[in-house]
């Protein structure tokens, strides 16, 4: 009887902790299909970013570039997904000495390497102050692609992103940076 009772009050806790949680996780950062919040113009920072010239009367959605970048992500997604198919393969086949299935264990964990950290500079090149960016890394060379809503990009700004890559990685050779508007 006492497990039971024991049981019964260790459910009432657990329960009471996560309902406490959730609220507080919620409350912080509300979820962003929120109720009327549909159907309001309220918060529209986050879906469609707006670009005005110095006249005031040109208006450009940055929003069709997000898209872009969303569709070379896809992309790259899709080609990393056959490589590692193909990886997988190659590691279930009987036919494959323990050599090769070694190498091939090591290129998959390569190919997960590189994609975090792609994400990850991507996310730093984020907090630089652009609104996206794309970053691809292949054998040393890494090619990056920003979107930029100010027409004054500079050398400078390039040069920036460049350092930061080359410090960030030691294996990069060669960074090309590509500013989008």
């Amino acid at each position: 009887m006492k497990a039971n009772k024991r049981t019964v009050w260790f459910l009432t806790l657990l329960s009471l902790v996560a309902v406490i949680s959730i609220f507080y996780l919620r409350k912080e950062a509300p979820m962003q299909l929120d109720g009327m919040a549909i159907f309001g113009d309220k918060n529209k920072e986050e879906t469609i970013l707006k670009e005005t010239s110095s006249d005031g009367s040109k208006t450009t959605s940055v929003f069709a570039d997000s898209v872009r970048f969303e569709e070379m992500r896809m992309e790259a997604r899709n080609e990393r997904s056959q490589m590692r198919d193909q990886l997988t393969n190659k590691i279930s086949s009987p036919d494959i000495t323990a050599e090769e299935k070694k190498a091939a264990y090591e290129e998959m964990d390569e190919l997960i390497k590189r994609e975090s950290a792609e994400a990850l500079m991507e996310l730093h090149i984020k907090e630089l102050g652009y609104p996206d960016a794309f970053v691809r890394k292949d054998n040393g060379k890494v090619d990056v692609t920003v979107l930029s809503v100010d027409e004054g990009h500079s050398a400078k700004m390039a040069d920036e992103i460049t350092q930061y890559i080359m410090t960030s990685w030691e294996d990069a050779r060669e960074v090309q940076v590509v500013f989008m508007e």
